[in-house]
């Protein structure tokens, strides 16, 4: 999501923040997430709830809490890789072992942060060692309900951009407010305090979408400022751009779906297949496969979008996402697969 963001960006950037200056914390929002360590308050209600749902799934989990948590309060940061000979218990994805899912549970509750990460390996601390006493002790800002799904809802429009009051993942996350109608009550009254604005989008008849006022700004200067140099970029599956599928698929005809979870020989396109952004339309696919171990970037495909094809303006432009996305991954080294869609051209942008 950042490397499609921020120019010459470095997976070293986010763990300073993270995990060494503490700026960032790990928590929950629509899913997993990252936010402002100063945002913690404001997810008390999240917390909550997400600590009585892990508790409830497991009885075993919740009576071996109090021993890991004393494990982490005198070890410090401490993974599930400590505990050994523990037997395994039914959690959400398979089955795992009873430390590890009460890790997770002390975690979603806010009483252990992740204190850093081993590649795939979570490292758990108190969350009083993590985040500032001053931070931690604050009150829900939101105590009233209404105030909170105001808060949260204006938030999550910021996040996409643009959305729609109907149902779908990118709602998820936001405290008692599964219902569309919900949505709607909370939308009308951030419309009539002036905080988003309703928008009508002449190609998609009989839907509303809505747009932050603070953001209205931006929205007019793309025909008021002179014309800029389009660049391309690659977007990450779980970016936030692309939350609302449907939206996507209606605004720029473009349908898109992470197949990573679907059998192989069930997908359309590849296993992590990522949308490709030119200027303000989204152009092609590309699927692509990073090998850690000989450092080398492999372009396993590349299918352009329908009305879409190489020329003067989207080639170079390519070229240079091609460059920036080895510079974020550190190498040098990349080759396009011998099998590939559209070989010369990959050949081409892959300098």
């Amino acid at each position: 999501v950042l490397q499609a963001r921020v120019k010459d960006y470095q997976p070293g950037m986010l763990t300073e923040l993270l995990y060494e200056d503490r700026h960032l914390v790990d928590g929950w929002d629509k899913v997993a997430s990252i936010y402002q360590t100063t945002d913690w308050p404001f997810f008390a209600r999240h917390r909550e709830r997400m600590g009585a749902y892990h508790h409830l799934r497991s009885e075993e989990v919740t009576e071996i809490a109090p021993e890991i948590l004393a494990a982490v309060d005198e070890h410090g940061p401490i993974s599930s890789l400590h505990f050994k000979g523990y037997p395994k218990t039914d959690w959400f994805w398979s089955s795992t072992s009873l430390p590890r899912a009460a890790l997770e549970t002390l975690y979603a509750a806010g009483t252990l942060g992740i204190s850093q990460r081993v590649n795939t390996r979570r490292d758990f601390d108190l969350i009083e060692r993590l985040v500032p006493e001053n931070i931690l002790s604050q009150s829900d800002p939101n105590p009233v309900e209404d105030d909170y799904h105001a808060w949260h809802v204006l938030r999550r429009i910021s996040s996409m951009g643009l959305a729609s009051p109907a149902g779908g993942e990118h709602w998820q996350g936001i405290h008692n407010l599964r219902k569309a109608d919900q949505r709607r009550g909370v939308l009308s009254v951030l419309s009539e305090a002036g905080d988003i604005i309703p928008i009508e989008i002449e190609s998609i008849e009989g839907q509303i979408f809505y747009l932050r006022s603070a953001d209205l700004p931006a929205l007019k200067s793309i025909d008021e400022e002179p014309a800029v140099h389009a660049e391309a970029s690659f977007i990450a599956p779980l970016d936030n751009l692309i939350w609302n599928r449907k939206m996507i698929t209606d605004l720029f005809d473009f349908k898109y779906v992470w197949e990573v979870y679907k059998p192989k020989n069930k997908r359309d396109y590849g296993y992590y297949v990522l949308p490709v952004i030119f200027g303000d339309e989204f152009i092609a696919r590309v699927d692509m496969k990073f090998h850690r171990k000989t450092n080398q970037l492999e372009i396993l495909n590349w299918w352009w979008q329908k009305g879409h094809k190489p020329d003067d303006d989207n080639t170079p432009a390519v070229a240079r996402c091609f460059a920036d996305f080895k510079r974020y991954l550190g190498t040098g080294q990349s080759a396009v697969a011998p099998e590939a869609k559209n070989k010369t051209f990959l050949k081409k942008v892959n300098r």
